[in-house]
Protein backbone atom coordinates (compact mmCIF):
# COMPACT_ATOMS: atom_id res chain seq x y z
CA UNK A 1 0.00 0.00 0.00
CA UNK A 2 2.82 2.53 0.60
CA UNK A 3 4.37 1.48 -2.32
CA UNK A 4 1.35 2.06 -4.00
CA UNK A 5 0.84 5.60 -2.34
CA UNK A 6 4.46 6.94 -3.30
CA UNK A 7 4.47 5.89 -7.19
CA UNK A 8 1.12 8.06 -7.02
CA UNK A 9 2.61 10.60 -4.77
CA UNK A 10 5.62 10.52 -7.71
CA UNK A 11 3.44 10.26 -10.54
CA UNK A 12 1.08 13.47 -9.28
CA UNK A 13 4.53 15.61 -8.79
CA UNK A 14 5.90 14.69 -12.55
CA UNK A 15 2.58 15.75 -13.68
CA UNK A 16 2.58 19.18 -11.32
CA UNK A 17 6.31 19.85 -12.63
CA UNK A 18 5.72 18.90 -16.16
CA UNK A 19 3.10 21.39 -16.89
CA UNK A 20 3.64 24.50 -18.24
CA UNK A 21 4.45 27.36 -15.11
CA UNK A 22 2.31 29.90 -16.81
CA UNK A 23 0.05 29.59 -19.67
CA UNK A 24 -1.56 32.59 -22.24
CA UNK A 25 -4.16 35.08 -21.35
CA UNK A 26 -7.64 35.04 -21.63
CA UNK A 27 -9.36 35.71 -24.95
CA UNK A 28 -11.07 38.69 -23.33
CA UNK A 29 -7.49 40.06 -22.35
CA UNK A 30 -6.19 39.37 -25.79
CA UNK A 31 -8.94 41.32 -27.20
CA UNK A 32 -7.39 44.46 -25.64
CA UNK A 33 -5.02 44.38 -28.08
CA UNK A 34 -7.14 45.75 -30.07
CA UNK A 35 -8.64 48.42 -28.05
CA UNK A 36 -6.52 49.55 -25.18
CA UNK A 37 -3.48 48.23 -25.49
CA UNK A 38 -1.26 49.01 -28.74
CA UNK A 39 -1.10 45.41 -31.27
CA UNK A 40 2.68 44.76 -29.23
CA UNK A 41 0.90 45.49 -25.51
CA UNK A 42 1.63 49.06 -24.06
CA UNK A 43 -0.98 51.13 -23.48
CA UNK A 44 -2.28 53.31 -26.18
CA UNK A 45 -3.31 56.54 -23.61
CA UNK A 46 -0.88 59.03 -22.29
CA UNK A 47 -0.13 59.66 -19.41
CA UNK A 48 -2.10 62.10 -16.79
CA UNK A 49 0.06 65.04 -17.06
CA UNK A 50 0.32 64.79 -21.19
CA UNK A 51 4.42 64.54 -21.10
CA UNK A 52 3.59 60.93 -22.69
CA UNK A 53 1.51 61.23 -25.54
CA UNK A 54 -1.09 58.43 -26.77
CA UNK A 55 0.09 55.95 -29.63
CA UNK A 56 -1.29 56.48 -32.64
CA UNK A 57 0.37 53.81 -34.84
CA UNK A 58 3.75 54.50 -34.66
CA UNK A 59 5.81 56.05 -37.59
CA UNK A 60 6.92 54.30 -40.48
CA UNK A 61 7.31 57.01 -43.23
CA UNK A 62 10.16 57.83 -44.85
CA UNK A 63 11.51 61.15 -43.88
CA UNK A 64 13.91 63.60 -45.69
CA UNK A 65 17.67 62.78 -45.69
CA UNK A 66 16.90 59.08 -45.35
CA UNK A 67 19.00 56.61 -46.60
CA UNK A 68 17.77 53.25 -45.73
CA UNK A 69 20.88 50.76 -44.87
CA UNK A 70 23.19 53.37 -44.45
CA UNK A 71 23.18 56.90 -42.74
CA UNK A 72 19.13 57.33 -41.73
CA UNK A 73 17.94 60.86 -41.53
CA UNK A 74 16.47 62.17 -37.92
CA UNK A 75 12.78 63.39 -37.82
CA UNK A 76 13.10 65.33 -35.01
CA UNK A 77 15.95 67.20 -36.15
CA UNK A 78 14.52 70.64 -35.30
CA UNK A 79 13.10 69.80 -31.71
CA UNK A 80 15.20 71.75 -28.67
CA UNK A 81 15.21 69.91 -25.24
CA UNK A 82 12.21 70.49 -22.99
CA UNK A 83 15.27 70.56 -20.27
CA UNK A 84 18.49 69.13 -19.03
CA UNK A 85 19.09 66.72 -16.15
CA UNK A 86 22.77 67.79 -14.31
CA UNK A 87 24.35 66.60 -11.01
CA UNK A 88 22.69 69.87 -9.59
CA UNK A 89 19.31 69.59 -10.37
CA UNK A 90 19.19 65.29 -10.46
CA UNK A 91 17.15 65.30 -7.01
CA UNK A 92 14.10 66.90 -8.44
CA UNK A 93 13.74 63.82 -11.34
CA UNK A 94 15.21 61.22 -9.45
CA UNK A 95 11.94 59.15 -9.33
CA UNK A 96 12.52 59.03 -13.23
CA UNK A 97 15.71 58.19 -13.08
CA UNK A 98 17.20 55.22 -12.87
CA UNK A 99 19.98 54.12 -10.12
CA UNK A 100 22.89 53.79 -12.47
CA UNK A 101 21.72 57.15 -13.99
CA UNK A 102 22.07 58.60 -11.26
CA UNK A 103 24.93 57.10 -9.99
CA UNK A 104 26.73 59.07 -13.45
CA UNK A 105 25.67 61.91 -12.85
CA UNK A 106 27.10 61.74 -9.30
CA UNK A 107 30.70 60.19 -10.80
CA UNK A 108 30.91 62.31 -13.43
CA UNK A 109 29.29 65.72 -12.75
CA UNK A 110 31.23 68.28 -14.99
CA UNK A 111 30.82 66.36 -18.21
CA UNK A 112 27.57 63.91 -18.03
CA UNK A 113 23.63 64.99 -18.19
CA UNK A 114 20.63 64.51 -20.02
CA UNK A 115 19.14 66.45 -22.55
CA UNK A 116 15.42 65.59 -22.45
CA UNK A 117 13.43 66.10 -25.30
CA UNK A 118 9.70 65.93 -26.11
CA UNK A 119 8.52 61.81 -26.40
CA UNK A 120 7.82 60.30 -29.48
CA UNK A 121 5.92 56.99 -29.43
CA UNK A 122 7.40 56.24 -32.78
CA UNK A 123 7.70 51.84 -32.48
CA UNK A 124 5.85 49.81 -34.97
CA UNK A 125 5.77 46.43 -36.59
CA UNK A 126 4.20 45.02 -40.02
CA UNK A 127 0.50 44.15 -39.81
CA UNK A 128 1.28 40.30 -39.71
CA UNK A 129 3.71 40.88 -36.54
CA UNK A 130 0.82 42.15 -34.93
CA UNK A 131 -1.28 38.74 -35.91
CA UNK A 132 1.27 36.93 -34.46
CA UNK A 133 1.41 38.61 -31.52
CA UNK A 134 -2.39 38.33 -30.86
CA UNK A 135 -2.18 34.70 -31.72
CA UNK A 136 0.49 34.37 -29.05
CA UNK A 137 -0.81 36.35 -26.57
CA UNK A 138 -3.66 32.87 -25.98
CA UNK A 139 -1.62 30.34 -27.55
CA UNK A 140 2.08 31.45 -25.59
CA UNK A 141 2.98 29.37 -22.45
CA UNK A 142 6.27 29.15 -19.56
CA UNK A 143 7.43 25.88 -19.44
CA UNK A 144 9.81 26.29 -16.70
CA UNK A 145 12.05 29.28 -17.96
CA UNK A 146 11.32 28.22 -21.78
CA UNK A 147 8.96 30.02 -23.76
CA UNK A 148 6.47 27.63 -25.47
CA UNK A 149 3.84 28.14 -28.49
CA UNK A 150 5.03 31.47 -29.89
CA UNK A 151 6.25 32.70 -33.42
CA UNK A 152 6.65 35.83 -35.34
CA UNK A 153 5.10 38.57 -32.81
CA UNK A 154 5.93 39.29 -29.11
CA UNK A 155 5.49 36.27 -27.22
CA UNK A 156 3.47 37.82 -23.95
CA UNK A 157 2.32 41.10 -25.16
CA UNK A 158 0.04 40.96 -21.63
CA UNK A 159 2.85 40.31 -19.20
CA UNK A 160 2.17 38.38 -16.18
CA UNK A 161 5.83 37.86 -14.67
CA UNK A 162 9.04 39.37 -14.71
CA UNK A 163 10.22 36.31 -16.54
CA UNK A 164 8.08 37.19 -19.99
CA UNK A 165 8.60 40.45 -19.86
CA UNK A 166 12.55 39.73 -20.48
CA UNK A 167 11.23 36.90 -23.43
CA UNK A 168 9.75 40.10 -24.89
CA UNK A 169 12.81 41.23 -24.76
CA UNK A 170 14.91 38.36 -26.05
CA UNK A 171 12.01 37.92 -29.34
CA UNK A 172 11.26 41.80 -30.02
CA UNK A 173 10.72 42.28 -33.61
CA UNK A 174 14.02 43.45 -35.03
CA UNK A 175 13.64 41.99 -38.74
CA UNK A 176 13.66 39.04 -40.54
CA UNK A 177 17.80 39.80 -41.88
CA UNK A 178 19.97 41.90 -41.88
CA UNK A 179 23.57 43.53 -42.11
CA UNK A 180 25.55 45.95 -39.40
CA UNK A 181 29.21 47.60 -40.09
CA UNK A 182 30.43 48.95 -36.82
CA UNK A 183 33.01 49.36 -34.67
CA UNK A 184 34.06 48.51 -31.06
CA UNK A 185 35.52 50.75 -28.41
CA UNK A 186 36.64 50.51 -24.87
CA UNK A 187 37.17 53.82 -23.22
CA UNK A 188 40.03 52.81 -20.55
CA UNK A 189 39.31 54.72 -17.07
CA UNK A 190 41.85 57.45 -18.31
CA UNK A 191 40.13 58.51 -21.28
CA UNK A 192 41.65 56.86 -24.16
CA UNK A 193 39.98 54.96 -27.07
CA UNK A 194 40.66 51.96 -27.80
CA UNK A 195 39.01 50.19 -30.90
CA UNK A 196 38.22 46.34 -29.95
CA UNK A 197 36.62 45.48 -33.22
CA UNK A 198 36.30 46.63 -36.74
CA UNK A 199 33.63 43.97 -38.21
CA UNK A 200 30.57 43.33 -40.31
CA UNK A 201 27.90 40.99 -38.26
CA UNK A 202 24.99 39.43 -40.28
CA UNK A 203 22.06 38.01 -38.58
CA UNK A 204 18.99 35.89 -39.42
CA UNK A 205 15.88 35.69 -37.36
CA UNK A 206 13.77 32.23 -38.26
CA UNK A 207 11.39 33.22 -35.45
CA UNK A 208 10.12 36.14 -37.75
CA UNK A 209 10.64 34.07 -41.25
CA UNK A 210 7.01 35.55 -42.71
CA UNK A 211 6.48 32.88 -44.87
CA UNK A 212 7.23 30.29 -42.04
CA UNK A 213 4.94 29.13 -39.27
CA UNK A 214 4.81 27.75 -35.87
CA UNK A 215 4.93 24.27 -36.78
CA UNK A 216 8.03 25.05 -38.73
CA UNK A 217 9.52 26.98 -35.85
CA UNK A 218 8.62 24.38 -33.30
CA UNK A 219 11.31 21.63 -35.44
CA UNK A 220 14.18 23.83 -33.86
CA UNK A 221 13.01 26.85 -32.27
CA UNK A 222 16.54 28.20 -33.15
CA UNK A 223 14.97 31.82 -33.09
CA UNK A 224 18.52 33.66 -33.83
CA UNK A 225 21.84 33.46 -35.78
CA UNK A 226 24.50 35.47 -36.57
CA UNK A 227 27.94 35.61 -37.71
CA UNK A 228 30.52 38.63 -37.00
CA UNK A 229 33.22 39.21 -39.22
CA UNK A 230 36.60 41.01 -37.75
CA UNK A 231 38.68 43.03 -40.18
CA UNK A 232 40.62 44.46 -37.64
CA UNK A 233 42.51 45.91 -35.49
CA UNK A 234 45.46 43.62 -36.82
CA UNK A 235 45.89 42.03 -33.79
CA UNK A 236 41.83 40.46 -34.22
CA UNK A 237 42.09 40.58 -37.93
CA UNK A 238 40.55 37.28 -39.87
CA UNK A 239 38.36 35.79 -36.53
CA UNK A 240 34.67 35.41 -37.22
CA UNK A 241 32.13 34.19 -34.67
CA UNK A 242 28.97 32.30 -35.13
CA UNK A 243 25.94 32.54 -32.45
CA UNK A 244 22.80 30.34 -32.27
CA UNK A 245 20.25 31.06 -30.10
CA UNK A 246 17.72 28.48 -29.34
CA UNK A 247 14.30 28.91 -26.76
CA UNK A 248 16.02 26.16 -24.98
CA UNK A 249 19.17 27.98 -24.17
CA UNK A 250 21.44 24.69 -23.21
CA UNK A 251 20.68 24.56 -26.84
CA UNK A 252 22.78 27.87 -27.92
CA UNK A 253 25.81 26.83 -30.07
CA UNK A 254 28.32 29.06 -30.65
CA UNK A 255 31.80 28.76 -32.48
CA UNK A 256 35.16 30.93 -33.45
CA UNK A 257 37.24 31.04 -35.72
CA UNK A 258 40.70 31.74 -34.42
CA UNK A 259 43.20 33.20 -36.92
CA UNK A 260 46.55 33.02 -35.01
CA UNK A 261 45.33 28.67 -35.05
CA UNK A 262 43.54 28.52 -38.08
CA UNK A 263 41.07 26.56 -36.10
CA UNK A 264 37.28 26.55 -35.50
CA UNK A 265 36.62 26.27 -31.56
CA UNK A 266 33.15 25.33 -30.30
CA UNK A 267 32.69 27.88 -27.29
CA UNK A 268 32.08 25.52 -24.28
CA UNK A 269 29.86 27.71 -22.28
CA UNK A 270 28.65 30.49 -24.88
CA UNK A 271 26.28 32.26 -22.11
CA UNK A 272 25.58 33.87 -18.38
CA UNK A 273 28.72 35.85 -17.30
CA UNK A 274 31.49 34.37 -19.84
CA UNK A 275 33.10 36.92 -21.43
CA UNK A 276 31.80 36.90 -25.21
CA UNK A 277 34.75 37.04 -27.74
CA UNK A 278 32.35 39.08 -29.66
CA UNK A 279 33.37 41.82 -27.46
CA UNK A 280 37.10 41.13 -27.06
CA UNK A 281 36.47 39.84 -23.85
CA UNK A 282 35.03 42.81 -22.36
CA UNK A 283 31.24 42.03 -22.10
CA UNK A 284 29.57 38.76 -20.79
CA UNK A 285 27.38 37.19 -23.49
CA UNK A 286 24.34 38.04 -21.28
CA UNK A 287 25.23 41.66 -21.80
CA UNK A 288 25.18 42.01 -24.88
CA UNK A 289 21.46 44.12 -25.73
CA UNK A 290 21.51 44.89 -22.43
CA UNK A 291 20.36 41.11 -22.60
CA UNK A 292 20.70 37.96 -24.36
CA UNK A 293 20.89 34.60 -23.66
CA UNK A 294 19.43 31.84 -21.13
CA UNK A 295 16.83 33.05 -18.08
CA UNK A 296 17.49 29.83 -16.34
CA UNK A 297 19.99 31.47 -13.83
CA UNK A 298 18.11 33.92 -11.95
CA UNK A 299 14.59 34.47 -10.13
CA UNK A 300 13.01 37.16 -12.19
CA UNK A 301 10.32 39.96 -10.54
CA UNK A 302 7.90 41.96 -12.02
CA UNK A 303 8.50 45.28 -10.47
CA UNK A 304 5.48 46.77 -12.03
CA UNK A 305 5.38 49.86 -14.54
CA UNK A 306 7.03 52.92 -14.07
CA UNK A 307 7.87 56.26 -16.07
CA UNK A 308 11.65 56.59 -16.56
CA UNK A 309 13.89 59.06 -18.80
CA UNK A 310 15.66 56.60 -21.51
CA UNK A 311 17.38 56.97 -24.34
CA UNK A 312 15.09 56.54 -27.50
CA UNK A 313 14.66 58.05 -30.91
CA UNK A 314 18.41 58.38 -30.93
CA UNK A 315 18.96 59.53 -35.04
CA UNK A 316 20.43 62.10 -33.78
CA UNK A 317 23.49 59.50 -33.09
CA UNK A 318 24.05 59.04 -36.61
CA UNK A 319 25.35 62.76 -37.14
CA UNK A 320 28.76 62.41 -35.85
CA UNK A 321 30.61 62.23 -38.57
CA UNK A 322 33.25 59.84 -37.34
CA UNK A 323 33.59 57.44 -35.00
CA UNK A 324 35.27 58.86 -32.04
CA UNK A 325 33.48 62.33 -32.38
CA UNK A 326 30.35 60.92 -29.90
CA UNK A 327 32.80 59.31 -27.52
CA UNK A 328 33.71 61.55 -24.49
CA UNK A 329 36.30 60.62 -21.58
CA UNK A 330 34.01 58.67 -19.69
CA UNK A 331 30.72 58.10 -21.52
CA UNK A 332 28.98 59.12 -24.53
CA UNK A 333 29.11 63.15 -24.99
CA UNK A 334 25.74 64.48 -23.91
CA UNK A 335 24.78 66.30 -27.03
CA UNK A 336 24.59 63.12 -29.09
CA UNK A 337 22.03 61.03 -26.96
CA UNK A 338 18.26 61.98 -27.54
CA UNK A 339 16.22 61.14 -23.46
CA UNK A 340 12.70 60.81 -23.38
CA UNK A 341 10.01 59.76 -21.06
CA UNK A 342 8.73 56.72 -21.82
CA UNK A 343 6.32 54.10 -19.38
CA UNK A 344 9.36 50.79 -18.69
CA UNK A 345 8.36 47.72 -17.33
CA UNK A 346 10.82 47.09 -14.46
CA UNK A 347 12.34 43.66 -13.96
CA UNK A 348 15.00 42.59 -10.99
CA UNK A 349 16.71 39.50 -11.11
CA UNK A 350 17.99 37.91 -8.73
CA UNK A 351 20.63 34.71 -8.69
CA UNK A 352 19.26 31.69 -8.20
CA UNK A 353 20.15 29.63 -5.36
CA UNK A 354 22.22 26.76 -6.12
CA UNK A 355 23.33 29.27 -9.34
CA UNK A 356 26.57 31.46 -9.85
CA UNK A 357 27.08 34.63 -11.58
CA UNK A 358 28.88 37.64 -10.89
CA UNK A 359 26.06 39.68 -10.46
CA UNK A 360 24.16 38.60 -7.72
CA UNK A 361 21.49 41.35 -8.76
CA UNK A 362 20.39 43.33 -11.58
CA UNK A 363 17.46 45.61 -12.56
CA UNK A 364 16.15 45.92 -16.20
CA UNK A 365 14.11 48.73 -17.57
CA UNK A 366 12.27 47.73 -20.83
CA UNK A 367 10.13 49.88 -23.04
CA UNK A 368 6.67 49.38 -22.97
CA UNK A 369 6.29 49.97 -27.01
CA UNK A 370 8.95 48.01 -28.41
CA UNK A 371 9.77 46.08 -25.73
CA UNK A 372 13.55 46.75 -26.01
CA UNK A 373 15.35 46.94 -22.46
CA UNK A 374 16.83 49.95 -22.65
CA UNK A 375 18.88 50.68 -19.56
CA UNK A 376 19.96 48.06 -16.93
CA UNK A 377 22.11 47.98 -13.60
CA UNK A 378 24.24 45.46 -12.12
CA UNK A 379 25.25 45.16 -8.56
CA UNK A 380 28.06 42.44 -7.67
CA UNK A 381 28.16 40.06 -4.63
CA UNK A 382 29.43 42.40 -2.33
CA UNK A 383 25.89 44.52 -3.03
CA UNK A 384 27.99 47.31 -4.91
CA UNK A 385 26.30 48.61 -7.89
CA UNK A 386 28.28 47.27 -10.21
CA UNK A 387 27.99 48.51 -13.71
CA UNK A 388 25.08 50.22 -15.62
CA UNK A 389 24.08 48.93 -19.42
CA UNK A 390 22.21 51.57 -21.99
CA UNK A 391 21.17 50.95 -25.52
CA UNK A 392 20.06 53.38 -28.08
CA UNK A 393 16.81 52.73 -29.67
CA UNK A 394 16.96 53.89 -33.56
CA UNK A 395 13.98 54.36 -35.53
CA UNK A 396 13.57 52.77 -38.69
CA UNK A 397 11.05 53.42 -40.55
CA UNK A 398 11.47 51.38 -43.09
CA UNK A 399 11.50 48.26 -41.05
CA UNK A 400 9.15 49.53 -39.42
CA UNK A 401 10.68 49.88 -36.22
CA UNK A 402 12.81 51.04 -32.71
CA UNK A 403 15.53 48.88 -32.22
CA UNK A 404 18.66 49.06 -30.32
CA UNK A 405 21.80 49.75 -32.45
CA UNK A 406 24.63 51.19 -30.26
CA UNK A 407 24.80 49.76 -27.08
CA UNK A 408 27.35 49.26 -23.77
CA UNK A 409 28.25 49.94 -20.17
CA UNK A 410 29.53 51.88 -18.05
CA UNK A 411 31.73 50.30 -15.20
CA UNK A 412 30.92 52.64 -11.91
CA UNK A 413 34.00 50.68 -10.49
CA UNK A 414 36.95 50.99 -12.71
CA UNK A 415 35.42 53.51 -14.38
CA UNK A 416 36.10 52.28 -18.15
CA UNK A 417 33.50 52.29 -20.43
CA UNK A 418 32.50 50.22 -23.37
CA UNK A 419 30.29 50.62 -26.80
CA UNK A 420 29.52 48.49 -29.26
CA UNK A 421 27.07 49.05 -32.39
CA UNK A 422 29.69 52.64 -33.29
CA UNK A 423 28.84 52.86 -37.09
CA UNK A 424 29.29 56.56 -37.86
CA UNK A 425 32.56 56.02 -40.30
CA UNK A 426 30.31 52.54 -42.03
CA UNK A 427 28.79 52.57 -45.36
CA UNK A 428 26.21 50.84 -44.07
CA UNK A 429 24.65 50.81 -40.91
CA UNK A 430 20.98 48.68 -40.05
CA UNK A 431 20.90 47.07 -43.77
CA UNK A 432 17.52 45.18 -43.85
CA UNK A 433 19.17 42.11 -46.17
CA UNK A 434 17.04 39.33 -47.62
CA UNK A 435 17.41 36.31 -46.14
CA UNK A 436 20.86 34.69 -45.18
CA UNK A 437 21.28 30.75 -46.14
CA UNK A 438 21.65 28.41 -43.12
CA UNK A 439 24.74 27.58 -44.60
CA UNK A 440 26.15 30.97 -43.49
CA UNK A 441 26.03 30.11 -39.85
CA UNK A 442 28.22 27.42 -39.62
CA UNK A 443 31.42 25.86 -38.53
CA UNK A 444 32.18 25.27 -42.23
CA UNK A 445 31.18 28.56 -43.42
CA UNK A 446 33.32 30.52 -41.02
CA UNK A 447 36.36 27.96 -41.39
CA UNK A 448 36.54 28.79 -45.37
CA UNK A 449 35.76 32.64 -44.24
CA UNK A 450 38.29 33.10 -41.59
CA UNK A 451 41.62 33.32 -43.60
CA UNK A 452 44.40 35.28 -42.25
Amino acid sequence: MKTRCNLLLNAAFGALISAPALAGVSAEEAEQLKTTLTPLGAERAGNREGTIPAWTGGYTTPFPGDQPGRQRGDPFAAEKPLLSITAQNMDQYAAKLTDGVQAMLKKYPDTYRLEVYPTHRTAAAPQWVYDNTFKNATRGSLQGDKAENVYGGVPFPVPKSGIEVLWNHVLRWRGESYKVDTDQYQITATGKNVLISDAVAIFNYPYYFKDSSLEAFSKTQDYYKSRVSTAGPPLRAGEVIVGIGNLDGAKDQSWVYLAGQRRVRKLPNACCDTPSPFSGGLMTFDESDVWWGRLDRFDWTLVGKQEKYIPYNGNKYWKAGKSDEMLGEHHLKPEYVRWELHRVWVVEANLRQGQRHAAVKSRYYCDEDSWNCVLADRWDANGQLWKTLWAIPMLIPDLPGVVSLPFGFNDLVSGTFYMNGVVNRKQFHYDIMPRYRDTEFSPDAIAGEGIR
